[in-house]
């Protein structure tokens, strides 16, 4: 991913945050793509009866508390996001785009977390998930490109096959950015870790991950050093398809340390494995459930307890606890999609684990 022969994406940020506009501009889609961290995502067709489509941006800038519309209210952080209200015949919904990147995606749809969902393929293997929001809205969310698109509809109704033809009508504003985007590592494209923000503490699966606190943590490992510093800790550098292009560790001095290690696929898919000494993390065994509605299972590895936890049996997302005989706790999450429900989660679990070499190496853990 590194050594892609594809330019990786370069966008426009403010240089300080009151630099930021009161109120985000009017943009079209693609005027809007130059300042965002993140694939910009548009409607080729709008719901019947709808005429109106506004979108607004608001631009990135350094973290620093400001008076300004639309910043995040829970965090000193101003990352980039796109939204876009449509509306017409008395009915309206709003779509947000922005790059999740504080964390694993809560199950690739943390906007609709704690009631039921359910999974619509929408083409090129994604999945649109439709359900309630946390304003009570009807509502629904997708990873594109790992762009994260939300849906809330905001006046009036709109059915299922509506807002499931409107995901799969959406189309990259400026198409040469998908392949840019995609050939940029997580950790250059993560406000949280290119910045010192106050980190934002959310679920991340199916099981219960101790969150991390508001201080900022993470010491991300230099692009081009990623793959020689996973072999040195004995870490596999590819999972399936997936190849690991970004690494951190988390912690709070000797206390608790983890590593992270973000996998993607060509298509924009994503793994997360977190790795500690055992007992030695925030990783807590056996996992405790998430209150959301999820499938559990319990599974042998080589003798050993195996917890996977699901949403759908065959698009994911999917949650795996173990341990490693070398005395290792391990987490793997993944996205959802056409292809990764939990047969093919079972094998990249399976892969990973007989692949891990760690006594011996893991010294950033040690």
């Amino acid at each position: 991913m590194v050594n892609s022969p594809v330019p990786q994406w370069r966008w426009r940020i403010l240089e300080h945050a009151a630099d930021l506009d009161p109120v985000p501009p009017v943009l079209t889609e693609a005027a809007a793509q130059d300042g965002c961290n993140f694939v910009v995502w548009q409607p080729a067709a709008l719901p019947a009866g709808c005429d109106t489509s506004v979108g607004t941006l608001r631009r990135e800038a350094p973290p620093g508390r400001v008076e300004a519309e639309g910043r995040t209210p829970w965090s000193d952080a101003n990352p980039a996001g796109y939204r876009t209200e449509i509306s017409g015949g008395g009915r309206r919904l709003r779509l947000k785009q922005f790059h999740y990147d504080w964390a694993f995606p809560a199950a690739d749809h943390p906007c609709l977390w704690g009631g039921e969902t359910r999974p619509y393929e929408i083409g090129e293997g994604r999945v649109a998930w439709l359900g309630t929001d946390y304003l009570g809205h009807v509502a629904g969310s997708a990873r594109m490109a790992r762009t994260t698109v939300e849906l809330s509809v905001l006046e009036g109704e709109f059915t299922d096959d509506e807002l499931v033809a409107l995901f799969a009508a959406l189309r990259p504003a400026v198409p040469e950015a998908v392949e840019r985007v995609l050939a940029t590592p997580f950790a250059e494209l993560s406000y949280w870790a290119r910045h010192r923000a106050d980190m934002v503490s959310v679920p991340t699966g199916v099981f219960s991950f101790h969150r991390r606190g508001k201080e900022h943590e993470g010491d991300w490992i230099p692009s081009a050093d990623v793959t020689a510093f996973l072999t040195a800790q004995g870490v596999p550098v590819t999972a399936g398809g997936f190849h690991a292009e970004s690494a951190a560790t988390f912690g709070d001095g000797a206390a608790v340390r983890e590593l992270e290690v973000v996998y993607a696929s060509p298509g924009g898919g994503e793994l997360r494995l977190t790795a500690q000494r055992t007992g030695g993390g925030r990783l807590e065994f056996p996992p405790v459930r998430e209150k959301h509605p999820a499938a559990e299972e319990l599974h042998d590895l080589g003798g050993r307890p195996l917890h996977l936890g699901y949403l759908d049996a065959e698009y994911g997302a999917c949650d795996a606890w173990w341990q490693h005989p070398d005395g290792y706790d391990l987490r793997l999450l993944g996205s959802a999609g056409e292809g990764m429900g939990r047969e093919t989660f079972l094998g990249l679990v399976a892969g990973l684990d007989a692949g891990l070499r760690l006594a011996g190496n893991a010294e950033v853990l040690g």
